[in-house]
């Protein structure tokens, strides 16, 4: 047993009268110790539940973060103008929508934007499909590689993924507990800011809860991020909704925090988000039809998506041009020819 972790375990779980919140520097202990399995199984669990309980605040996700960036891995720099987009989507998954950040990774890679994506394999609460199972079912395994040669995808392709059993598996063994607590622990909101880049990057992360976009602004200014975006986006993910309102939070280029309200159906593009088909195939499916410049539902989300991160990624001038831009792009094959580029270069 840790007699340190006990002590912080005892601040953030002495109940909702004398609680108290972690520091920043204890918050990188406790993560440390958890990542590196210096406190015990049941040390840890009850502090994951009770850390769930209290809450988690923007500096101890500063801290957590901290200790993610000294014990995890960190992909180089590459040669690019563009900032690297760090997409956080939720590593449990989707279970009610399709995802579409494979698709608008395609599409931002194939305009010259790299984009990073990290995630495991189905994992609890939810037990989602993850991304790294869509791009298994487009051909491309992550899981297959390891770090250097995820960074020579990257230099290549523009495009890479982080898959956290194999490139970060002191992160992996912490899995188990969220099965075994019942709840997701504020881990799953840490890893949706996580950047595993050490290049100038744009963080995107998706989110539910109004609260939860605060955390996101705290840790950020702690950690001296500038450049960031928070979607209030598909199960809390980053994929712009089309049947209600688009929330997108962001720096400016003064670093003021300001907000963005989009409605697609102003463009053309209402409708009701596409929902999960029950089985991986008739997913990917759907996915190599739009790719295939296919009209459907699918199709529509892709261009909402699509163009919007053209236009706020800087490629195109306004967001009528990236979304005539993403269409081209999917009508003319485009981000096809861009999948079978990288699965080349992975092969």
């Amino acid at each position: 047993m840790s007699d340190a972790f006990r002590e912080l375990l005892k601040k953030v779980g002495s109940g909702n009268h004398t609680n108290k919140d972690l520091t920043r520097t204890e918050a990188f202990q406790a993560a440390e110790m958890m990542l590196l399995h210096q406190a015990t199984p049941a040390q840890i669990g009850a502090f994951l539940i009770s850390h769930r309980i209290k809450r988690p605040t923007g500096i101890e996700l500063a801290g957590m973060l901290d200790a993610y960036d000294e014990l995890g891995p960190k992909l180089q720099p590459i040669n690019n103008s563009q900032k690297v987009i760090i997409f956080g989507t939720p590593y449990d998954g989707h279970s009610r929508f399709s995802p579409i950040i494979p698709i608008t990774a395609l599409i931002l890679t194939a305009a010259g934007v790299p984009v990073i994506l990290h995630g495991g394999d189905r994992m609890p609460t939810k037990e989602g499909i993850p991304l790294i199972e869509v791009w298994q079912g487009l051909g491309l395994y992550w899981n297959r590689y390891d770090i250097p040669q995820i960074q020579n995808i990257l230099e290549k392709t523009h495009l890479g993924f982080v898959y956290i059993p194999h490139h970060f598996p002191l992160a992996q063994q912490i899995v188990p507990y969220r099965s075994q607590i019942g709840k997701r622990p504020p881990l799953s909101t840490l890893e949706l800011i996580w950047c595993p880049y050490a290049g100038q990057s744009h963080i995107i992360s998706g989110f539910v809860h109004p609260p939860t976009e605060q955390m996101f602004q705290d840790a950020h200014t702690l950690r001296g991020v500038t450049t960031y975006t928070t979607v209030k986006g598909l199960e809390g993910s980053p994929d712009l909704p089309r049947d209600r309102a688009v929330i997108v939070g962001h720096t400016n280029p003064h670093q003021k925090f300001e907000r963005t309200i989009l409605h697609s159906w102003d463009y053309g593009l209402g409708g009701k988000d596409f929902p999960l088909p029950e089985t991986n195939p008739e997913l990917i499916t759907e996915i190599q039809a739009t790719l295939q410049g296919k009209p459907s539902e699918m199709t529509k989300s892709a261009i909402w998506n699509g163009g919007f991160y053209l236009w706020h990624c800087g490629i195109c001038p306004d967001l009528e041009t990236g979304l005539a831009k993403a269409e081209q792009m999917i009508i003319t094959q485009e981000v096809a020819e861009k999948l079978k580029q990288i699965k080349a270069a992975c092969n």
